[in-house]
């Protein structure tokens, strides 16, 4: 049988972006095999391009969210790099966006105004709150947003509120920007009509926030910040073993109590004892119980415990860090790893975790330099190498 094509190829899309939210989502459109058009301020580029210099001089960010896409730098407040976008446009089938509120409307690329000129055109306007109500004008970044949709009130210890380690807020905006399109792509196949499609970072990450918001909604009290450990299951918690590290595991159920009592605390009497028999029982208990479990993961080593809770059906996972992400057996065993180019060469980079069987596998595309394709899409456009020099010498193209 013939292999399928990537589900995205032939569609082009134009990305003024910045950031995470905006680039993220467009890097999986690219990874399904879009052209993805960059379009970068002409001074440094994206300012993701210089949060850091981890990835072997370029940053970290920059890396994960741009591959497999061409950047062209442009002065947008020029009026003659403004008419690039617009050509650039014409010939699109997406658009994506997220300037600071307001930027994109008063340029005529917010999604209304660009729809309107091309009704086939898939249109993304990505915000921190909305474009209407008190927040809209709101400056909004990750850490912000994490705040003000409750995020950081039920993540960390019972003493200290903490942030998500990743951009939580970006995550989900830029993966709502992604299905928006995916969706939207799919109704033109059926209308001819793209559209508009807006997303706020505040409402992805309060949709995110769904369990703990309807238990406080509904239940009167929201979840408490426990750390590692469940707010409403015991034993759910981390606990250390006697070479260093640290084992999770997870009790679901009464009758995995019984077997975990049995074979890896060596209490079977626990199983039945009124104490600890049911969950809401070994909650109430929760630091007896803790104390009863930690005591036998903490006479082994992490590999012999592990070995122990499988043999006895209770879930557990090792607590690694990044280094050891990098090394996860699992990723290594599927061949979850790739190389992509990049100014300063070959980096790794997961394969994106959509998987298509029989289809062509993900277009992991270069990571560009900042404006490495305007020539070509300059001329592209129509432009001659006289009027590409003139936009260069003035400072409107890089």
């Amino acid at each position: 049988m013939d292999q399928l094509p990537l589900p995205l190829e032939g569609i082009t899309v134009v990305a003024v972006e910045q950031a995470v939210a905006a680039p993220f989502a467009t890097r999986q459109l690219a990874d399904l095999g879009a052209r993805v058009i960059k379009v970068e301020r002409i001074d440094g580029g994206d300012f993701a391009r210089g949060y850091d210099t981890a990835a072997r001089g370029l940053a970290s960010h920059f890396v994960w969210c741009n591959r497999g896409k061409e950047s062209i730098a442009l002065d947008l407040k020029d009026p003659r790099g403004l008419a690039v976008v617009r050509r650039l446009v014409t010939d699109a089938d997406v658009f994506v966006q997220n300037l600071a509120q307001g930027a994109a409307a008063r340029l005529g690329l917010d999604a209304a105004t660009l729809c309107a000129a091309h009704p086939r055109l898939v249109a993304v306007d990505i915000s921190g709150y909305g474009a209407s109500g008190p927040y809209a004008d709101k400056r909004a970044y990750d850490m912000l947003v994490q705040c003000e949709a409750g995020l950081v009130s039920v993540t960390g210890t019972p003493e200290q509120p903490v942030k998500a380690g990743i951009p939580a807020a970006d995550i989900a905006a830029a993966m709502y920007a992604f299905s928006g399109v995916l969706a939207a792509l799919l109704r033109r196949a059926t209308t001819g009509r793209g559209g508009p499609v807006e997303v706020s970072m505040l409402e992805a990450l309060a949709e995110w926030l769904g369990h703990p918001l309807h238990h406080a909604m509904h239940g009167g009290t929201p979840p408490a910040r426990t750390g590692l450990a469940h707010a409403v299951i015991a034993p759910y918690d981390a606990y250390p073993t006697a070479d260093g590290g640290r084992v999770l595991l997870s009790v679901q159920n009464d009758r995995e109590w019984r077997r975990l009592a049995e074979r890896v605390v060596g209490r079977p009497e626990l199983g039945t004892d009124p104490a600890y028999a049911t969950n809401a029982a070994r909650v109430a208990h929760r630091e007896r119980t803790d104390e009863l479990v930690g005591r036998a993961l903490g006479a082994l080593d992490t590999d012999e415990a592990l070995a122990r809770l499988e043999d006895a059906g209770i879930a557990c996972a090792r607590l690694r860090d990044l280094h050891e992400l990098a090394e996860h057996p699992q990723l290594a065993a599927r061949e979850r790893w790739r190389e992509v180019g990049s100014p300063v060469g070959p980096l790794k980079a997961l394969l994106p975790p959509i998987t298509l069987p029989g289809g062509d596998e993900a277009r992991m595309g270069d990571v560009p330099a900042l404006g490495q394709h305007t020539g070509a899409l300059l001329r592209a456009v129509g432009m001659t190498d006289e009027e590409i020099a003139a936009l260069r010498r003035d400072g409107v193209a890089a």
